[in-house]
C-alpha cells in the first residue's frame, strides 16, 4: 500500500508568460491519439501560423505580441483536454473581429466545424448594450444559446476571459472595473457550473484584485505571512495520515492545497467570521480508488482528529446539482489548528477537476459529444420557451426560473446524480 505526498500551493492569478505552439501540441498529444493523431496536431499547428499572419502587425495593450493571446487561450484548453477543432478555434477566436478575416476563408482552409466555432467565439463577443446590467443579462442568454449549439464555444470564450483577467493591469481604468465586474457574475459562476473549479477560482481571484485591491493585498499577505508555518504542520498532517491510511490498507494519494483569496474573502463576509476563523485555510484532498475506499479514509480521518460540529458534508451520497461528488470535513488538527480533508475517488477529482470535459469520449482520438447533448437538452429547452416570448430579456430569466422545478425533476429522471447545476444558485466545493 503506498501514499503519495505532493503538496500543492493555490496559484496567483498572474499572467505566467507566453505560450509556445510546441508546448500546445506536446500536450495536445498526450490525449489525441489514433490515427487521427496527426492530422489532428497539423490542423493546431496551421491554424497557428494562420493567426500569426493575422495578427502579424498588432500587439496587446501590454506591448506583446497579439499572438501571444490566443496562444495562452489555446494553452488553457489542453488542460481541459480540448480537441483539435476546439483548439484551432481558440487560435483563430480573434482573426474575425481584430484582423478582418472573412468566415468564408476560414471555412475554405480549416473546414465548416472550426469556422463555425470562431463565428460562434465572435458572436459572443460582440454585445454592445447600453449598461452593465442588461449586458449580463444579455450575456447570460448568449451563453445559453451558445452551449445548446456547441459546448466548445463557451469553453473557448471561458478561456479567452480567463487569459485576459490575468492582463486586466493594462486596461483603463473604468473598462478594467467593469470587465472584472463581469467577469465575477457572470463568467466565474458559468465556469463553476460547468464544474472547471479552478478555472472559476482563478476567474474569481483575478477579478477581486482588481475590484477591491486592498482587501486583496490584506488576504494574500495574511496567508503569506503565515506560510511557512502552515506548509510545515501540512507535512505533518499528511505524514500522520500517509501512516494511519497504510494501517488500515487504503491505497491514496495526498495532496495540501491552499483555500483561494477570492473564496475566504466570502466566507468571511458571509459568516461574519475573522480570518482566523475561516476553517479551510488548509486543506487536505485524499484521493482513493472507490467509494468504499472514500468512507474508510473519512473514518480514519475522524479517528484522527476530532471532527468540527457543522463542518461535515457528503457530496457522494447526495450530490451537488452540477455533479460534483465528495466528502468533506473540517478537524482540529495539532495546536487547535482547523483544516478540512475532502475525499473522493480519481473519478470524482477528474469531474471536479475538469467538469463537463471530464466526460469527453475520443474515439481514435476524435471527440464524441453525444453525452454532451443529453446533458444539455435542458438548454434546448429554455430556447424553446424562449420562441414564445418576445418581452426581451427579463422575461427569458422569468421563464427561466419558473422552470427550474421541472429541469430538476427532468434531470435526475434522466441522469439519475449525473445532474447539471441550473445557473443561478452560488455553490462551490
Amino acid at each position: 500500500m503506498t501514499v503519495v505526498l505532493r503538496e500543492v500551493e493555490q496559484s496567483g492569478p498572474e499572467d505566467s508568460g507566453p505560450v509556445s505552439i510546441d508546448a500546445i501540441l506536446e500536450k495536445a498529444s498526450e490525449y489525441v491519439h489514433g490515427p487521427r493523431r496527426a492530422g489532428a496536431l497539423r490542423l493546431v499547428r496551421e491554424a497557428y501560423d494562420f493567426a500569426g499572419k493575422c495578427h502579424a502587425d498588432q500587439t496587446r495593450l501590454s506591448g506583446d505580441l497579439f499572438i501571444t493571446h490566443p496562444t495562452a487561450v489555446a494553452a488553457l484548453l489542453t488542460e481541459i483536454r480540448m480537441d483539435e477543432a476546439g483548439l484551432a478555434a481558440a487560435l483563430l477566436h480573434d482573426v474575425i473581429e481584430d484582423s478582418g478575416c472573412e468566415i468564408e476563408t476560414l471555412q475554405e482552409k480549416f473546414g465548416h466545424e472550426v469556422a463555425d466555432l470562431v463565428d460562434g467565439v465572435t458572436k459572443l463577443s460582440q454585445l454592445k448594450l447600453a449598461n452593465l446590467e442588461e449586458a449580463q443579462a444579455y450575456s447570460l442568454r448568449k451563453m445559453f444559446l451558445a452551449m445548446a449549439r456547441d459546448i466548445r464555444v463557451v469553453l473557448v470564450k471561458l478561456a479567452d476571459r480567463l487569459h485576459n483577467v490575468r492582463t486586466a493591469q493594462y486596461l483603463p481604468d473604468g473598462k478594467r472595473e467593469e470587465f472584472c465586474q463581469e467577469t465575477l457574475e457572470i463568467f466565474a459562476p458559468l465556469a463553476g457550473r460547468l464544474g472547471i473549479w479552478w478555472w472559476k477560482w482563478q476567474l474569481e481571484d483575478g477579478a477581486f484584485r482588481f475590484l477591491d485591491p486592498s482587501r486583496y493585498r490584506w488576504l494574500a499577505n495574511s496567508l503569506d505571512a503565515r506560510r511557512q508555518e502552515r506548509e510545515r504542520r501540512v507535512s505533518l498532517l499528511m505524514a500522520q495520515l500517509k501512516e494511519e491510511l497504510e494501517k488500515t490498507g487504503v491505497d491514496a494519494e495526498i495532496s495540501g492545497r491552499a483555500k483561494h483569496i477570492y473564496s475566504i474573502h466570502k466566507k468571511m463576509r458571509a459568516k461574519q467570521i475573522e480570518f482566523d476563523q475561516v476553517h479551510d485555510l488548509i486543506a487536505v484532498r485524499v484521493l482513493v480508488q472507490d467509494i468504499e475506499g472514500c468512507y474508510r479514509a473519512l473514518a480514519v480521518v475522524h479517528s484522527l482528529w476530532r471532527a468540527v460540529p457543522g463542518e461535515f458534508d457528503d457530496y457522494i451520497s447526495s450530490p451537488k446539482q452540477n455533479r460534483y461528488r465528495s466528502l468533506h470535513t473540517a478537524v482540529m488538527g495539532p495546536g487547535g489548528m482547523p483544516f478540512e480533508v475532502q475525499i473522493r475517488t480519481e473519478e470524482m477529482h477528474r469531474e471536479a477537476e475538469y467538469g463537463v470535459a471530464a466526460h469527453w469520449r475520443y474515439k481514435e482520438g476524435h471527440l464524441a459529444q453525444d453525452e454532451f447533448d443529453l446533458k444539455l437538452a435542458w438548454i434546448r429547452q429554455l430556447l424553446q420557451w424562449q420562441e414564445d416570448l418576445d418581452s426581451g430579456v427579463k422575461s427569458f430569466h422569468q421563464v427561466a426560473r419558473e422552470n427550474i422545478r421541472w429541469f430538476e425533476e427532468w434531470s435526475k429522471e434522466a441522469m439519475g446524480d449525473m445532474s447539471t447545476q441550473v445557473p443561478w444558485t452560488e455553490e462551490t466545493p
